[in-house]
């Protein structure tokens, strides 16, 4: 049975993608630091082991690893979903507020990744999904240190992948577009309507099929694919 740690996994995203693969059989431990309520009752639904940590600051995120290989006896699959956003013009984005969102989206998932590989390169085997944006790839005005740092995990990604492929582990990024989740939902009607429409398949994405992309790269049948960024976005950023 492989042995799965996603983070950011109490809510949207990252608990589709809980669920799924405690519903395909894996064994799965996710990481959370704020949503209790949330993280108690995914526990309870699918069974997942839940470790609370801040992964933006280095030493919780070498304790989330050191917890996850525990409980799970080891790692094979780690999807780093955690993120948080700030939407304001960048002009007036303050020093605190532009780390918070690097050191949570993009270090954190460099600490995961750095902890986590050595059993992987030890068992010659593993995947590592990192879930980016499409605005990594084409940026978006009022959300510079958002776009900035899932960029980064684009280059992270890429790097990663030649880094770790002679050890059997392939390294992939999911770009997901407009998505249903509650990091959405705060969105004006007007805006959310707008884009919609923007978005070629006149819709927003489900976490369900996020979770999906996220199954996928981590089966056999993906064993060929690294390196790679996957945009689930309903064509918006073609």
């Amino acid at each position: 049975m492989k042995k799965v740690l996603i983070s950011g996994g109490s809510r949207g995203i990252g608990a589709a993608c809980v669920t799924a693969f405690c519903r395909a059989g894996f064994d799965v431990a996710f990481i959370y630091n704020t949503s209790d309520e949330c993280a108690k009752a995914l526990e309870a639904t699918t069974g997942a082991h839940v470790i609370k940590a801040d992964i933006s600051l280095p030493e919780q995120a070498a304790r989330a690893i050191g917890e996850a290989e525990k409980l799970l006896g080891g790692i094979d699959v780690l999807v780093n979903n955690a993120g948080v956003s700030h939407i304001g013009l960048f002009t007036e984005m303050t020093s605190e507020e532009w780390r918070r969102i690097i050191d949570t989206n993009l270090s954190g998932a460099f600490y995961l990744c750095r902890g986590a590989a050595g059993g992987m390169i030890r068992r010659k085997w593993g995947r590592i999904i990192n879930i980016g944006s499409m605005w990594g790839k084409v940026g978006a005005s009022c959300e510079v240190a958002y776009s900035a740092s899932k960029a980064g995990l684009r280059g992270l990604t890429q790097a990663m992948a030649k880094e770790l492929a002679p050890s059997g582990i392939t390294v992939n990024c999911i770009e997901p577009g407009v998505i249903d989740t509650q990091m959405n939902a705060a969105l004006p009607d007007d805006v959310k309507r707008a884009l919609a429409e923007e978005t070629p398949v006149g819709r927003f994405g489900t976490p369900e099929e996020v979770a999906a992309a996220v199954m996928f790269l981590a089966s056999d049948s993906a064993a060929f694919i690294t390196g790679q960024c996957l945009g689930v976005d309903g064509g918006m950023a073609i």
